[in-house]
């Protein structure tokens, strides 16, 4: 009788991909908690919270349904010069997703997984690419960024993708 109920009553497994959706959603309301950036006008904000380590926020696009976005330290790599760590995220408004399409934390994405990886690895990227950005997120919230310590600067965005 246990096992006929236990067999009636299963629960659907989460393949990867639907846990790369999840992740997608997650971020999407971490990141318009923090510092809602669909309300933020095209340009490079600050979020200064005393501890030496500003975060860079570039609104590079907005759009009807999407907006484009970059957060980094103001911290460099000493070999490329790019922003380190850093994550190009793409706002989904109506699907209520954010997705992590790039990111340099000391290596570039080819360097990572070569210019042609088979589907499983590229998924398999994009989980660790957006479980980063979600405890990013995350630890930013704990360190007390948010609406309130953005403010526009004069900078120009660093928008080039690696």
């Amino acid at each position: 009788m246990a096992s006929t109920l236990l067999s009636a009553t299963r629960i659907p497994k989460l393949g990867r991909f639907g846990w790369l959706m999840a992740l997608y959603a997650e971020n999407h309301a971490r990141l318009v908690r923090l510092f809602e950036p669909a309300d933020l006008a095209p340009g490079r904000y600050v979020s200064s919270v005393g501890d030496g380590l500003d975060v860079y926020l570039d609104v590079i696009e907005t759009h009807r349904y999407t907006v484009e976005l970059r957060l980094t330290y103001g911290l460099h790599d000493p070999v490329t010069g790019e922003p380190d760590p850093s994550a190009f995220v793409r706002m989904y408004r109506d699907a209520r997703q954010a997705e992590a399409t790039h990111c340099y934390v000391g290596r570039r994405w080819q360097d990572v997984i070569g210019l042609y990886p088979p589907p499983a690895e590229l998924i398999g990227h994009r989980m660790r690419m957006n479980t980063f950005l979600g405890k990013w997120l995350e630890y930013l919230a704990e360190r007390g960024h948010g609406v309130a310590t953005l403010r526009p600067t004069h900078a120009e965005p660093h928008c080039e993708v690696a």
